[in-house]
């Protein structure tokens, strides 16, 4: 595998979005989607026929742009891949064990089928390399954080990014007079404080297993706490980083990943699917008001991904606990399930759904990478 020089105008792209337990795939001729992929329970490598089937039916692919969650404190802007890169990306697994072996596959798998088509990792990490120092920098000895290059990295870039450009668009108003809380709520969520287009905070850290509660993910937990399991409870390291990741969150709490689940259950008077979701709202609430204060104020509170875009419950129960910072929801407009802004006429903060867009996102890094 080896880097093209450059692409001249790249139209036609695919993008290939891989997350912890789903694949996106979508071919834009400019912004329109001209064919697409989903598939849910993806688990990388033993599974990559549908991805090949579907990449060897596209009569015209100039360029292909993958998203990747992680990019250590090596890739802070997208990158042309070649097999250097795409080994090196790998070597990340560890920081982001649901997504990376993932995004490699979808790497290796697309090379397969288009190994002389030019390749940009995108990755999730880059739009938080703006965070400053006291954002960014863990309370370590100082030797460990320049030995390891331990910092708070931040996920969801590229999502927190195109919703950030958005909400601008859709108020009408220069994204670089802004300050907007992005939350992208889905199986793995966080939040995002973006002034004028850069993010100054974020929920996530050095993986992106810290923040939010999550479908699966326990969100962030003391560490004497988990240095008390590892000491007293006979788990070992494995077991307790896989409860972490994948069995604690919604799950651990409601029985159910699926928050559309935990509300049914909920309403049928459930306790464990009662108490998860109140967790849920709690955590969110707290750190949406805490990316507040990093930003000095607030102008616009933005929704985005599975959970975002389609729980009104989950918007109104976070926005009520908000009313003091001047976010107020209008009940009629928050059916929205796209780009609309769901607050009443008279609020201080507006408050917006918008559509989940990485693709674009991944699109538009790609095309400049490459021109």
């Amino acid at each position: 595998m080896t880097a093209p020089n450059s692409v001249a105008e790249p139209n036609t792209v695919l993008v290939v979005n891989a997350g912890s337990s789903s694949l996106k795939v979508r071919l834009l001729a400019g912004e329109d989607v001209v064919d697409s992929l989903d598939l849910t329970d993806w688990s990388g490598a033993e599974d990559t026929d549908g991805l090949e089937r579907f990449v060897t039916a596209q009569s015209t692919v100039d360029v292909v742009g993958h998203r990747i969650v992680h990019g250590g404190a090596r890739f802070t802007e997208p990158v042309v891949l070649d097999s250097g890169v795409r080994d090196a990306i790998a070597a990340l697994t560890e920081l982001a064990p649901l997504h990376q072996p993932r995004g490699v596959a979808g790497i290796d798998a697309v090379w397969k089928v288009l190994p002389d088509t030019p390749a940009v990792a995108c990755f999730d990490t880059a739009f938080h390399t703006t965070l400053p120092a006291a954002a960014a920098t863990y309370a370590l000895p100082r030797e460990w954080n320049e030995r390891w290059a331990l910092r708070r990295h931040g996920f969801h870039g590229l999502s927190h990014s195109h919703a950030a450009r958005r909400t601008a668009e859709l108020l009408g108003r220069p994204l670089r007079d802004l300050r907007i809380v992005t939350c992208h709520l889905g199986a793995g969520a966080s939040l995002a404080a973006v002034d004028g287009g850069r993010s100054v905070d974020t929920t996530m850290g050095f993986t992106p297993l810290a923040g939010l509660v999550m479908a699966t993910r326990s969100g962030s937990v003391d560490p004497g706490l988990v240095l008390w399991l590892l000491e007293h409870s006979g788990l070992d390291l494995g077991a307790l980083t896989h409860a972490l990741e994948s069995e604690s969150g919604l799950l651990g709490l409601g029985g159910s990943a699926d928050m559309r689940e935990i509300l049914r259950r909920a309403d049928t008077g459930d306790p464990a699917a009662t108490l998860a979701f109140d967790v849920y709202v709690h955590r969110l609430v707290r750190e949406i008001a805490a990316m507040t204060a990093s930003l000095r104020g607030l102008d616009a509170l933005t929704f985005t991904g599975g959970v975002g875009e389609h729980s009104p419950r989950v918007r109104a129960a976070a926005t009520a606990a908000l009313a003091h910072l001047g976010v107020h929801v209008d009940d009629s407009r928050n059916t929205a399930t796209s780009d609309a802004d769901i607050s009443t006429a008279d609020a201080e903060v507006r408050t917006l759904v918008v559509t989940a867009r990485e693709d674009l996102e991944i699109a538009r890094h790609t095309r400049t990478a490459l021109s």
